[in-house]
């Protein structure tokens, strides 16, 4: 049974994606991202979920920097999307009229304000390190009410208050799950490719890496950036893609980033969450590249095909 390192403590949404991403697994929850990715570096688990990006608060910058850094590589195997959706846990027997304080990570007081005003308005809002962090906190007494992952509920002896609490109902947080790079997932026809890329400091130089997509029928679904540390107005970027590194379209863009770019770092080819099949068309096909090196093979052999 294999170890699945998360970003805990236990009863956050990363424990609940990493259930959802690995169900057979023991579980290692770990205080940092860094720490989480580590243990698959180090051997200590076979795999890692960590929270990739969300769409209210953007990219999981600490997650970016640890799969960048300058370490033994790690791939994703699969990504989970995971709708976003709270629970309200109270002390046993506590009503929303008696609750004084309440408290949660500042990301999910800010999802759940709205809710949070309409139901007890003088409740004061209270930061945690963590959504668990804050049930914690009200088993202690140190706060009357959390705002927690559903799956928390089953970690602490709470009462739950309320459930599918949510101001922004498609708030969405995309998960990976991590492993050594070893046998990659076999392309499903429904494959998201993942690479980081540091660019060398020429004009016109991201507009390029962006046409070797375009040239190739490649639609990019995700593009960020990160300052390089040490070198101010330098960055790399972070691009996901629809397609396999199977595929030849893929593969023959990949190289081309490889012989333009200082570094390309590989982070996995994987099913989507979406499962939305990928459509590729001529003359982007796997048969149009096997007609074309034919082609040029019977060039070479001196033959007018």
């Amino acid at each position: 049974m294999p170890t699945t390192a998360y970003f805990g403590p236990k009863g956050t949404f990363t424990e609940q994606a990493a259930r959802a991403l690995a169900p057979d697994a023991e579980f290692l929850p770990m205080p940092t991202i860094p720490e989480a990715v580590g243990a698959v570096r180090s051997g200590l688990a076979e795999l890692a979920c960590v929270p990739i990006e969300n769409s209210v608060e953007g990219a999981v910058s600490a997650a970016m920097d640890t799969l960048a850094a300058d370490a033994p590589p790690v791939v994703a195997l699969a990504e989970y999307l995971l709708p976003i959706r709270f629970s309200i846990l109270v002390r046993p027997g506590l009503k929303a009229a008696d609750v004084r304080s309440i408290a949660s990570h500042p990301h999910a007081l800010a999802q759940v304000e709205r809710w949070i005003q309409e139901t007890m308005p003088d409740a004061a809002r209270r930061p945690a390190s963590s959504t668990a962090g804050a049930a914690v906190g009200v088993q202690s007494g140190e706060f009357d009410a959390a705002v927690t992952a559903p799956v928390a509920a089953h970690h602490y002896s709470l009462d739950v208050l309320a459930t599918d609490v949510a101001d922004e109902r498609d708030a969405i947080t995309r998960f990976l799950l991590l492993a050594r790079p070893e046998r990659l997932p076999a392309p499903t026809g429904a494959d998201r490719t993942s690479v980081i890329v540091v660019l060398s400091h020429q004009p016109g130089e991201l507009a390029a890496v962006l046409n070797e997509f375009a040239s190739r029928g490649i639609n990019l679904t995700r593009i960020e950036s990160r300052p390089l540390r040490n070198r101010f107005g330098e960055y790399r970027f972070y691009l996901d893609f629809d397609g396999h590194i199977s595929e030849p379209r893929v593969a023959d863009a990949l190289g081309a980033l490889r012989r333009r770019s200082q570094r390309v770092l590989f982070l996995g080819s994987y099913p989507k969450a979406e499962g939305n099949p990928t459509e590729v068309d001529a003359p982007h096909r796997a048969i149009d590249y096997e007609k074309s090196t034919r082609w040029v093979g019977a060039l070479l052999r001196g033959e007018q095909p």
